[in-house]
């Protein structure tokens, strides 16, 4: 399978680089996979596409200021570091800048000398594994707490003017819970307490389930046979009770609505060959690409995505190529809003 048959032409000026406010008024494509119908909606209209007894399932993860700007000490150059996940007790996997300056047993300042980085390993594709620890200037303060002062949400590299300080909680959904993730599960950014409100008066319920989000979800695959890609690996969390209220929706005949990609990928990993959704904490580095077959998962919703990406390919499966393709030139030539802070697509 090559990738360059998941390619597009992206405008740079539809790329969004500021949230749609208030949230659920963004645009909704909706792609009808029994007959390849379009439509053309606002978010707001979510509701009236699904039905009593479905399940809507979020991913509750949490975005961390995974972004730390300070100097390399003893030189005082410019450095960054960009955490993607932790390995232990305050050890992390990173990106750093600048690497080739950045080599094992260096040190990164944050702050006024408040939070340090040891560099302890260069890993294969560049990246590096540091341990955080406070610095003479912490007062007694935590690494978890130093870094929630000093570090910055990372914004996708795609959105070069982001929002100013006051609207980046918008990089954040609003049932957000349990922190580990450097990039946020964009679909459910459209979610406002009144669209749940409508859901929950139409019957529909709600369930979680964890994935943390790490960078590579949004990277662009580099090489043409598509297989070759080697998938990231994301951790992973089901409760026994979202497991058991999707397995009784499934057993009844209702459906269940995976709020973005992340969710599909939890869901998806988390289930037997029959579909039963087992629970209980994993990683996963399931690569759903056309000729998946889908055994929990009924609808589908989600952002636009990067060309020759993976999350384009999990969604060309789910709804057919030729039927993506067909949805994307009509948002092109429709101009939506693509991406993280873009509009938002249902697939039913």
């Amino acid at each position: 399978m090559r990738i360059s048959e998941f390619d597009y032409e992206l405008p740079e000026e539809l790329i969004a680089q500021r949230p749609v406010i208030p949230r659920d008024a963004s645009r909704l494509l909706v792609l009808h996979r029994d007959t390849g119908a379009i439509e053309h909606r606002r978010f707001r209209d979510l509701p009236g596409y699904l039905r009593e007894g479905d399940l809507l399932v979020l991913n509750d993860t949490r975005v961390i200021p995974a972004r730390l700007l300070g100097h390399k000490a003893g030189t005082g150059g410019q450095a960054e570091a960009l955490l993607l996940k932790t390995t232990g007790s305050d050890i992390w996997e990173a990106l750093v800048r600048p690497g080739r300056r950045l080599q094992p047993g260096a040190k990164i300042v944050f702050g006024e000398e408040e939070l340090f980085a040891e560099i302890l390993e260069v890993l294969p594709d560049g990246g590096r594994i540091i341990r955080l620890f406070p610095g003479p200037r912490a007062g007694g303060r935590t690494t978890h707490d130093l870094l929630h002062a000093l570090g910055e949400l990372p914004l996708p590299p795609y959105v070069t003017d982001g929002p100013p300080p006051p609207e980046r909680g918008v990089y954040q959904t609003i049932y957000a819970r349990w922190e580990g993730s450097s990039a946020a599960p964009t679909a459910g950014l459209h979610f406002t307490e009144s669209i749940f409100a409508e859901l929950a008066a139409r019957g529909v319920q709600r369930t979680f389930v964890t994935l943390h989000v790490g960078l590579g979800t949004f990277k662009p695959v580099q090489v043409e046979d598509a297989e070759a890609h080697e998938m990231h690996e994301e951790v992973y969390s089901v409760s026994a009770e979202t497991a058991a209220r999707i397995n009784e929706t499934k057993a009844r005949g209702g459906r269940i609505i995976s709020i973005g990609t992340t969710s599909t990928r939890t869901l998806e990993s988390a289930a037997d060959a029959h579909g039963v959704v087992h629970p209980g904490n994993g990683s996963t580095r399931l690569y759903i690409m056309p000729g998946y077959r889908f055994r929990v998962v009924d609808v589908q919703l989600t952002n636009f995505h990067m060309p020759r990406s993976t999350l384009l390919l999990l969604i060309s499966a789910f709804a057919g190529s030729d039927a993506i393709r067909r949805a994307y030139q009509e948002a092109v030539r429709e101009r939506y809003r693509f991406l993280s802070f873009g509009d938002a697509m249902l697939i039913l």
